[in-house]
């Protein structure tokens, strides 16, 4: 594989919490204004400047990078946004929605917490329940939630599962007030940094920025191409080497995001337990994949997915995939080391290893 060269690590720390171990990001984003490639008259007549902003919240290190004339103020308001969305989210914060609804069972929800709860929800219905935003408890079971990491013991998860169960979740959308059942606990954190990402594309555009992308963690969103016309080149990272990636992908418009096992986890007794857990165990998914990116127009939706078919495993993500080619692209690299892209990228995706090229309809 290639060693990363002349590809700007934007953030260090992944979402949520961060892994007993210090790791890198999951994608990587050449932001140099001019490309080899690129007509020597698109290098002459780029001639903005990038302006970037590093901001720390939701427990996660994040890079915004804008340009043109209105770009410092573009990450101004950016930069409040992300803010906001982390008080208003947080299972942590004592002061946000969600940690209040978590506590009092019941509450009158924002628009954007009505916006995620739908999101959820369709995620949940599409995936077969493999996205439950009913999780929470046992991820803080297991200490993902606070660090305070443990094994908790079967009879403990099978009571916990019980309540696992986002359909359970009563929500009145005339009045939007939502109701949990004793036991039920919910967290964004599967979707909030896509929905954040999101949240920023919109403010660039409606300041006049054409030209920018966003690193959250493991997410990338982007907008447009480069100031000179060519793509973005991300580079998804290596599952087992911080300093290798698996391929580089180009584009434009797009939010690459990328989850993996590797991001977060501890280990007991030579035994690795890593934070994508699988509702229907209680226990982390090992279903044979390392790591999962997701190329797709909306970032909400590819965070959502990065880790669903993370927990269907390589057959079942492929067949997902077949049944929803036109809302997102894939790239899944396997525990024996086997690397999978969807056909839509085949031919923007780069890399050094054998692809193998998933294709919607079987070749006979």
């Amino acid at each position: 594989m290639k060693r990363i060269k002349e590809i700007i690590l934007f953030t260090i720390v992944c979402f949520m919490i961060t892994s007993c171990n210090s790791k890198t990001s999951d994608t990587i984003v050449d932001q140099s204004v001019t490309d080899k490639n690129a007509s020597s008259e698109a290098q002459a007549s780029s001639t903005d400047e990038p302006q970037s902003r590093d901001v720390f919240a939701m427990d996660t290190y994040m890079t915004l990078t804008a340009y043109g004339d209105n770009a410092e103020n573009a990450l101004d308001k950016a930069e409040a946004e992300i803010e906001r969305l982390d008080n208003l989210l947080s299972t942590g914060d004592g002061n946000s929605e969600i940690y209040a609804l978590n506590q009092n069972g019941t509450g009158t929800i924002s628009e954007d917490t009505e916006i995620l709860l739908d999101e959820s929800e369709k995620l949940y219905t599409d995936t077969d329940g493999v996205f439950d935003i009913t999780i929470y408890p046992v991820m803080d079971a297991w200490g993902f939630t606070t660090q305070n990491y443990r094994i908790p013991s079967d009879e403990e998860l099978k009571g916990l599962l019980e309540n696992v169960n986002a359909s359970k979740i009563q929500y009145d959308k005339a009045s939007k007030k939502v109701a949990l059942p004793a036991g039920v606990k919910i967290d964004f954190g599967g979707i909030a940094k896509g929905y954040t990402s999101s949240r920023i594309m919109g403010i660039y555009k409606k300041c006049g920025v054409t030209s920018g992308m966003v690193s959250l963690g493991g997410n990338v969103q982007l907008l447009g191409a480069k100031p000179d016309g060519s793509f973005w080149r991300v580079a998804v990272q290596s599952p087992d080497d911080t300093n290798d990636y698996l391929g580089v992908l180009e584009a434009e418009d797009k939010a690459v995001i990328t989850s993996g096992g590797y991001e977060r986890y501890f280990e007991e007794n030579g035994k690795i337990y890593h934070h994508i857990i699988d509702p229907a165990t209680g226990y982390p998914a090992e279903n044979g994949l390392k790591s999962v990116t997701i190329v797709s127009d909306d970032g909400t939706l590819a965070d959502g997915l990065s880790t669903s078919l993370f927990i269907m495993g390589k057959d079942k993500a492929c067949d997902f995939w077949k049944e929803h080619s036109d809302k997102f692209d894939m790239i899944l690299m396997t525990d024996d080391n086997e690397l999978y892209v969807s056909e839509g990228i085949a031919d923007v995706f780069s890399s050094d290893l054998t692809t193998n090229i998933v294709k919607k309809l079987s070749e006979k």
